[in-house]
């Protein structure tokens, strides 16, 4: 719509509101606040073990740590329980419209998921896909049928699509990946 001086103002239907700027580690962080304060599961960001070598102190109640290295490579983004159960997964964004490349995942981080289901806690992946504003959950034990069987250097969008659950965003919790271990709970209990 035009107005006067030369001003413009968009429509509100060229406005696309979906996700609005959110990471996926913030929607995921703020849907685990979500699930701790209604009581539903206590899960939470692991923080990247760190070396702090220097510190600046610019006045007395400011440390400005200028630098650090990682102590030792993380596992995974998350952990934590849920009705009983150890959770704990990975969370990737990726700007592909086709594929996750596997090269984004760590093997340390698959070998620390097996040992998460070989123990029997729940362990998987959540995925976006930035450019399509599609989030996939892909339980463990699909990944690691995909890693042992096939060759290729990433998992297609339509591996997720057949083998994984789609999350859609919603307001509260933003992300509920939950409501996706429940539609496979059987496989836990």
């Amino acid at each position: 719509m035009n107005y006067p001086n030369g001003l413009f103002k968009r429509q509100k239907s060229d406005i696309n509101y979906a996700n609005r700027g959110m990471s996926l580690e913030e929607d995921l962080n703020i849907s685990n606040q979500y699930y701790l304060e209604n009581d539903i599961a206590v899960i939470y960001k692991k923080p990247t073990p760190i070396t702090i070598n220097h510190v600046d102190f610019p006045n007395r109640r400011d440390a400005v740590i200028t630098n650090a290295k990682f102590k030792i490579p993380s596992t995974t983004d998350y952990n934590g329980i849920y009705k009983g159960k150890y959770i704990d997964f990975e969370a990737k964004e990726t700007t592909s419209k086709t594929s996750f490349p596997l090269a984004n995942i760590h093997e340390h981080q698959i070998r620390h998921l097996r040992q998460i289901v070989k123990h029997g806690g729940i362990g998987f992946i959540i995925v976006k896909f930035s450019k399509l504003d599609r989030i996939f959950l892909l339980m463990a034990y699909d990944l690691f049928s995909f890693i042992d069987s096939e060759k290729r250097k990433s998992i297609p969008l339509s591996y997720f699509k057949a083998k994984g659950q789609e999350i859609k965003i919603t307001l509260r919790p933003r992300i509920d990946y939950l409501k996706c271990i429940e539609k496979i709970g059987d496989v836990y209990d």
